[in-house]
């Protein structure tokens, strides 16, 4: 990782870095494309010395001994120009010469990078390439039992609802006490997660809105994205498209000043409002853009200054309690558009998020639930908080639903879920199967990421540098040379694909159930899983 800290002498070598550039010479012109485009700067120029022996014919003579100096590449050992595996190198080489290596030894870096007295920070998601979301089977299948449906042929309509669905009798008392009525979306349950407008890119930005604005106004598809902390572009504000976005506000309040004073002025309502108490990938702290991505535009947007780190406080620094942050958080968001905007918290998954979940049920201004488990990504965070704290979506989703379903409150409030959802690429399996023990939809981030814009990093630790900003595809740098990168009308054209095919997946799941216009939220009898103990904390079949 690039540092600012001196360059100090290294007790590593090349072997010891998880990732070894092979450079082939005889192949290699000396062009220079792959120095100049390494993110991290792990290769440069370099002299070397070989050395060739001449044996000499007569056995009693002596051998001679001459050396070749020559131009060539060489990795860098010092763990802050470790190679990162991107793999940009090979993309512009013109001779296929040069390539990063996975190495099969262990990882000696780990023991080497906290120099300073500074453990490593990176982007990306925890290094673990396992999902149990990908081990769930759909068992159900309608066969001469009940009427299944063609996938390919019979008309779909998957929405979900978000916001509180008061029963008939309790809205019209809720009504004519209050005078409103808890308002609700009909949105597509797969919602784009948080990616703050500073953690990614101008053009990844752009191109995300203009995806979803093709999803909604040409295919009809009322997807949602939602923007992160940190605020939005002011013209979006004032812009039709803003009925698509879901506004996010965290502990930082960044970019909030920018929102509020732009309330009179907005041509529509939010889709939703969405205030962050934690994130999976870093459960109990606050968010971090660090000071590498904080240029002119997003300190203009954010209302600070210039080229500094912004971190966000672990909680709302007003608000001590649920009780208290319902009343005043909630209440004054809803407050705020004239009672027409549902609200909502971003929870990390845990241990206590059934606490939040009751509190919920008892106030009619608590528009749903956000679970963010502990595979979220995130675009700065610890090694130790991501790899090592948080806890497992599913479970907490289970455990969240079946609560509501003993207090008879499971269609009221709904659940939406987050954190590694497609990590494996396996993105319509693992919504289907959170939608069927319990949530009303899901988020994703990073796979979108991955999707959309041909994000390099993975669950194996290859290249994960969002949070220092020279993101070598431009998808999450402010610098213009790396951002330029990146097409707009690209990103948006496969936003556009990826939900189509995702659309297609999900309805050969659903189809062998019979259902075409509704989820089957809860429906968790056609799911099953071949480990006991998992069926048996999630309450599902356990099948081999």
């Amino acid at each position: 990782m690039p540092s600012n800290r001196p360059v100090t002498p290294s007790t590593l070598s090349v072997k010891d870095l998880p990732w070894q550039i092979s450079w082939q010479k005889d192949k290699c012109s000396l062009c220079g494309s792959c120095t100049a485009v390494c993110p991290v700067n792990a290769i440069e120029l370099g002299v070397f010395r070989k050395r060739h022996i001449h044996a000499a014919i007569d056995l009693a003579r002596s051998s001679s001994t001459n050396y070749e100096i020559f131009y060539g590449i060489r990795q860098k050992t010092d763990p802050a120009y470790a190679c990162i595996g991107c793999g940009m190198c090979n993309m512009v080489c013109p001779n296929d010469c040069v390539i990063p290596l996975k190495s099969d030894e262990a990882d000696k870096l780990r023991y080497h990078i906290d120099r300073g007295g500074q453990p490593r920070r990176r982007g990306g998601r925890r290094n673990d390439g396992g999902s149990l979301l990908d081990r769930i089977k759909f068992i159900r299948i309608s066969m001469l039992t009940d009427p299944a449906l063609d996938a390919g042929r019979h008309e779909f309509e998957f929405r979900t609802l978000l916001g509180r669905v008061l029963p008939p009798e309790e809205s019209l008392a809720h009504f004519k006490e209050n005078g409103w009525a808890p308002p609700v979306r009909e949105i597509y349950p797969l919602i784009i997660g948080a990616m703050s407008f500073g953690a990614l890119s101008p053009n990844m930005w752009e191109g995300l809105q203009m995806g979803v604005a093709y999803l909604n106004e040409e295919l009809g598809m009322p997807v949602r994205m939602c923007t992160g902390e940190g605020g939005c572009p002011p013209r979006l504000l004032r812009s039709r498209f803003l009925k698509y976005v879901i506004l996010q506000i965290a502990s930082g309040y960044f970019g909030w000043d920018e929102i509020i004073h732009a309330i009179p002025e907005m041509k529509v309502d939010p889709c939703a409002i969405e205030i962050k108490y934690g994130q999976g990938a870093k459960p109990g702290d606050g968010g971090l853009l660090m000071w590498h991505k904080v240029n002119k535009l997003i300190a203009a947007i954010r209302g600070v200054p210039e080229g500094v780190s912004l971190p966000s406080p672990p909680t709302h620094q007003t608000k001590y309690s649920i009780e208290e942050a319902v009343a005043k958080m909630i209440q004054s968001m809803y407050m705020a558009w004239g009672f027409r905007v549902p609200v909502y918290p971003k929870i990390s998954a845990s241990s206590t998020s059934l606490a939040v979940l009751n509190n919920l049920t008892r106030n009619p201004y608590a528009g749903g639930l956000l679970i963010d488990g502990e595979d979220g990504g995130t675009g700065a965070a610890y090694n130790v908080s991501m790899n090592h704290m948080g806890h497992p979506i599913a479970s907490n989703v289970r455990d969240c639903y079946l609560n509501l379903a003993k207090l008879g409150r499971q269609n009221e409030i709904p659940i939406f879920a987050g954190g590694g959802v497609g990590k494996n690429g396996n993105l319509a399996a693992n919504a289907a199967a959170l939608i069927m023990l319990g949530a009303s939809g899901v988020v994703s981030g990073k796979y979108v990421m991955q999707a959309a814009a041909g994000c390099l990093g993975s669950e194996g630790d290859r290249c994960n540098i969002c949070n220092i900003g020279l993101c070598p595809k431009g998808i999450t740098s402010q610098n213009p040379r790396l951002y330029r990168r990146l097409d707009p009308e690209a990103v948006a054209q496969r936003v556009v694909d990826f939900y189509l095919g995702f659309d297609t997946e999900i309805r050969k799941i659903f189809a062998p159930l019979g259902r075409s216009t509704s989820l089957p939220i809860g429906m968790s009898d056609a799911l099953g899983i071949d480990d006991r103990d998992i069926a048996q904390r999630l309450q599902i079949a356990y099948v081999v």
